[in-house]
């Protein structure tokens, strides 16, 4: 202790600053780098996770890159980014209309931002019983007076919109979070000047809104196409990839546990992180966020 204050003033700083990430930069290192390192070297075995690992080179990923089945999956994400389109937009319009002096918009913000809060399981779980044969939507079509026979998790034209559905009602209130904070943060002076101006909701929207918080929106759009090409954890649940519903994810995980191919699994992960990062830097090239 005689030594640390001996230190000068900006030294300590350096000391605590030290001390504080030491933990976390260790857990990082140990849970993260050190299983992605593994994975790599594990993508250039044939391994089945039990016996001896056999090097092969690069024949894993030749064999991940020439199944037909593997590019099938990606046309999955597609009802997965069109979703996050959707959901994109609804948050922003919920947004915008709660960031004006609304009543009872505090409750409202809540209703829209619980789904984000329940455990993903949980949520697969629900829209399971929710989209079955005899499930709440087809009694409540019935109600309507609607056939309600509808197959929403069978029939394998409607199973992926179903579960990217579900996907909307999860994170949409998430992102209007994001947008609402950013919206928050615009100087009422601004509105007050656009007001005097003679401009309108859908200028105040356009050229005042949207501009300032473009950043946020661009984040969002990164997070959402990331998260298409990644989703795993609601359609395994629902379908657990059946019926034309299996994510490249699904694959991946069947691939290592359940055929025992965990070198090829492997391959299949980084060949999905390079995808991942392809596509967020080509992002950040020609979307560029001016200050």
């Amino acid at each position: 202790m005689k030594r640390f204050a001996d230190l000068t003033y900006k030294k300590q700083q350096k000391v605590v600053a030290f001390l504080f990430l030491l933990v976390p930069v260790a857990l990082t290192i140990v849970f993260g780098y050190l299983p992605f390192v593994s994975m790599v070297e594990y993508s250039f075995m044939r391994w089945d996770g039990m016996g001896e690992k056999e090097f092969i080179g690069f024949k894993n990923y030749v064999d991940a890159l020439t199944r037909p089945e593997n590019y099938r999956v990606f046309k999955v994400a597609l009802y997965y980014l069109v979703a996050s389109v959707v959901q994109i937009a609804l948050a922003l319009f919920f947004a915008t209309i709660l960031s004006f002096n609304l009543k009872g918009k505090s409750f409202f913000k809540g209703v829209l931002f619980f789904p984000y809060l329940i455990n993903g399981v949980a949520i697969g779980l629900i829209f399971l019983y929710f989209f079955r044969d005899t499930g709440t939507l087809n009694t409540f079509l019935k109600f309507l007076g609607f056939k309600g026979d509808t197959l929403w998790l069978t029939d394998p034209k409607i199973v992926n919109w179903s579960i990217a559905f579900t996907s909307v009602w999860r994170y949409m209130g998430y992102n209007m979070i994001m947008f609402l904070g950013a919206i928050q943060s615009i100087p009422s002076e601004i509105y007050e000047a656009a007001e005097l101006d003679g401009a309108n909701y859908w200028d105040v929207f356009w050229h005042i809104i949207l501009k300032t918080i473009m950043p946020i929106v661009k984040l969002m759009v990164i997070l959402s196409i990331t998260g298409s090409l990644s989703a795993f954890e609601t359609p395994y649940i629902m379908t657990g990839g059946g019926n034309g519903s299996e994510t490249f994810v699904i694959r991946t995980v069947d691939t290592a546990f359940k055929y025992n191919k965990i070198g090829l699994a492997s391959a299949m992960a980084i060949i999905l992180t390079i995808i991942v990062l392809i596509v967020t830097a080509i992002q950040e090239k020609y979307f560029k966020v001016e200050d």
